[in-house]
């Protein structure tokens, strides 16, 4: 790998001196780097051309961001956790110049995540997402309704604070907040969960890969879609929004093995009731 990204969260100083740390040992070794905050998305987008490879130092949310900047190129992704949990992670700052090397030089393998499409029947925008897909209610302390057609069907209508779809990927988080499953992130099922239902299921759904989900708006206050926690746009009654799987993949590369997706999610969640 010749050229490299390095995003880090702006927020934490720690995450932006370790950024320059790996800047300053790969130029000496003679790699191309760039290095930009992870928060300026539109700037980051302007270097990604001949990048081989992007490093992400931060948190998961910092990763997410990463993934979306990249999309739909699907360049290679390496996490170096300075978040609490670190899901999506491959390294921790005490050994990652070291690995950083093994990974630049060829090593490791790459991890391939679906992701969700969502577009919007009213804007027509077309929005991804790594983790999830969210449709809920605004700032007001109101349930609203979300009618759930799945395939073409009528399922049934939420009166909820909201419905997640999520990923494997985003079944470590909001969905696995609202008592979702957790799926293995190589699977590529997908979960529906409401949240906080009112006299209605509270069980979450797990959706063949190919499901077709469409989610429609009735409330008589604001409501929001929100991709990944990060990307939000206002919904009125009568909008509905269309998910399926995305075209696109965010790949990982991984120098621990297959197997350490449950060994992870076993010491990340050590102590927490599930």
């Amino acid at each position: 790998m010749k050229r490299i990204g390095i995003l880090f969260h702006p927020k934490v100083q720690t995450s932006e001196n370790f950024a320059c740390q790996i800047e300053d040992y790969f130029k000496k070794k003679g790699v191309q780097c760039w290095l930009h905050s992870s928060w300026d998305e539109s700037g980051a987008q302007k270097q990604l051309d001949k990048t081989d490879l992007m490093i992400s130092v931060g948190g998961d949310g910092t990763i997410l961001r990463v993934a979306r900047i990249v999309y739909p190129r699907e360049l290679p992704i390496v996490g170096v956790n300075f978040g609490k949990l670190g899901f999506m992670a491959e390294l921790e700052a005490g050994d990652a110049l070291e690995k950083l090397s093994v990974i630049i030089d060829g090593g490791g393998w790459m991890d391939e995540r679906s992701m969700l499409q969502a577009q919007l029947d009213s804007s027509k925008r077309i929005y991804h997402a790594l983790n999830d897909v969210v449709v809920g209610r605004g700032q007001r302390m109101r349930l609203i309704n979300v009618d759930v057609s799945i395939d073409g069907e009528m399922f049934t209508t939420y009166r909820a604070d909201a419905v997640i779809v999520a990923t494997p990927t985003g079944s470590t988080g909001y969905s696995l907040a609202a008592n979702g499953p957790i799926i293995h992130p190589e699977s590529k099922d997908i979960i529906l969960k409401a949240v906080c239902p009112h006299l209605n299921m509270d069980k979450a759904l797990v959706l063949a890969a190919g499901a077709k989900i469409k989610l429609k708006v009735r409330a008589i206050h604001d409501a929001i879609i929100s991709m990944d926690g990060q990307v939000e746009e206002e919904l009125k009654s009568g909008d509905e929004v269309n998910v399926s799987i995305s075209p696109h993949v965010t790949r990982f590369v991984r120098l621990r093995p297959r197997s350490m997706f449950y060994t992870t999610l076993v010491e990340k969640l050590k102590g927490k009731s599930l």
